[in-house]
């Protein structure tokens, strides 16, 4: 039983900035907005936490600085794109690009220091349920967060009014700019919130996960991140389950080599990024599915009457 709770508490940990990520992805792509610069966010809020969480002592205050990088980082792929009208694949590579580099130079001084970890938030009575209660009732802010997120982006998006301009948005910005809604802000402000949640899943990697700072330590999350939108059809709680679904994969690769199964470890750390593949590859099969909840300005850019 302690083994399968450690290899749960693994997957939960593992999990979390994958959902946190894929959710505020997920707001900036129903706004029309196709944002390929998840990793360079993600990597930033995990470095910008990371020296803000040594300067300060304080992991909380690393985790505002955290969500406050990615949205900031974030500004710039919206100039680009909504105000300069640039193409939103190649600037979404190049922000990730950047994001890599400035990343791996504002954390050179920081490599190899010990970091100080986000602790648990240990709730009274409910904690001490066997196995549940230190998966569900003994986890950090950021996995209450991650929860909060998800419930919250349910709401917003099928019961508010907010929501529904967001998606008219995201399935045609014409109409709903001849409807008198402010394209242009709504997608701004999607953007900032999907930087801030990118910025929020790099704190919990060098927060929580491994708390340290280790250049490109994002390690392709972002991209999976990316996949998982896509897998989840646009829908926050098949976000969820497709979250722990490639954050048991990540998992089952590294108990695999600690139980020293004889698979080859290179195939084992692939495993995360080939499932991710085989998943995109059976769910563009059918078409039908695919286009069910795709917004139909996604990946459009939007310029207003003069």
């Amino acid at each position: 039983m302690g083994i399968f709770e450690a290899i749960l508490l693994s997957v939960i940990t593992a999990s979390t900035p994958l959902v946190i990520a894929a959710c505020g992805e997920l707001i900036a792509e129903r706004s029309g907005v196709l944002n390929l610069g998840v990793e360079g966010m993600m990597v930033m809020g995990a470095v910008i936490a990371f020296m803000a969480t040594t300067a300060t002592g304080s992991p909380y205050i690393g985790v505002l600085a955290g969500i406050a990088g990615g949205a900031v980082f974030s500004l710039l792929f919206g100039f680009l794109t909504l105000t300069l009208v640039a193409n939103q694949v190649a600037t979404g590579l190049a922000l990730t690009i950047l994001g890599i580099g400035v990343s791996g130079m504002l954390g050179e001084a920081y490599v190899g220091q010990p970091g100080i970890k986000l602790q648990p938030i240990d709730i009274p009575l409910l904690a001490d349920i066997p196995v549940i209660g230190p998966l569900l009732f003994k986890q950090d802010l950021i996995f209450y967060l991650s929860v909060v997120l998800v419930v919250g982006i349910n709401w917003f998006l099928f019961r508010s009014r907010a929501g529904l301009k967001l998606r008219a948005v995201g399935d045609s910005h014409s109409s709903a700019h001849a409807l008198g809604v402010s394209v242009i802000r709504t997608r701004y402000l999607a953007v900032m919130f999907g930087g801030a949640c990118a910025g929020l899943a790099g704190a919990q990697l060098s927060l929580v996960y491994t708390p340290q700072w280790v250049e490109n330590m994002t390690a392709g999350r972002g991209w999976i991140a990316l996949a998982l939108v896509v897998f989840a059809s646009w829908r926050p709680w098949r976000v969820v389950a497709g979250g722990y679904l490639f954050g048991a994969v990540s998992i089952s690769q590294l108990h695999a080599q600690a139980f020293g199964i004889g698979i080859p470890s290179q195939f084992l750390s692939a495993l995360p990024y080939a499932a991710t593949i085989i998943v995109l590859v059976l769910i563009s099969r059918n078409r039908r599915t695919t286009l069910i909840n795709t917004p139909a300005s996604l990946g459009k850019s939007f310029v207003p009457d003069r």
